[in-house]
């Protein structure tokens, strides 16, 4: 798993991804083994457009290994939830990804904002 050095770096390309959020467990961002870059992570967003509360949650999976982000965590009817943002930035090293799941299908939509480094 490389780690690049990002002082000198060569590349930087700017990705932005959606996911409808549903109860299957997907990446919303996802930086692959052998990819030679580093992802940081700028923004995750979360809206909830259904008309109940429901929770969501969000995990950082590392070679296979989950780690909560945030944990059923209940989004209010029409609102959202900044999970990432300026302040609490992340980076992604290969073979990790950003996963999202929900037991309530139809309820969320999510916004990952994130640079591609090399």
């Amino acid at each position: 798993m490389a780690n690049p050095n990002i002082v000198n770096v060569s590349t930087i390309y700017g990705n932005t991804a959606t996911l409808a959020v549903s109860s299957t467990t997907t990446n919303v961002v996802a930086n692959p083994s052998s990819s030679g870059n580093i992802y940081k992570i700028n923004l995750l967003t979360i809206s909830n457009y259904a008309t109940n509360s429901y929770a969501v949650t969000a995990e950082l999976n590392v070679a296979g290994a989950n780690t909560n982000i945030v944990k059923n965590i209940v989004i209010p009817s029409n609102s959202s939830l900044s999970i990432i943002g300026k302040d609490t930035s992340m980076y992604l090293l290969e073979n990790t990804s950003i996963q999202l799941s929900t037991s309530q299908n139809s309820a969320f939509h999510a916004i990952c904002s994130w640079e591609q480094i090399s």
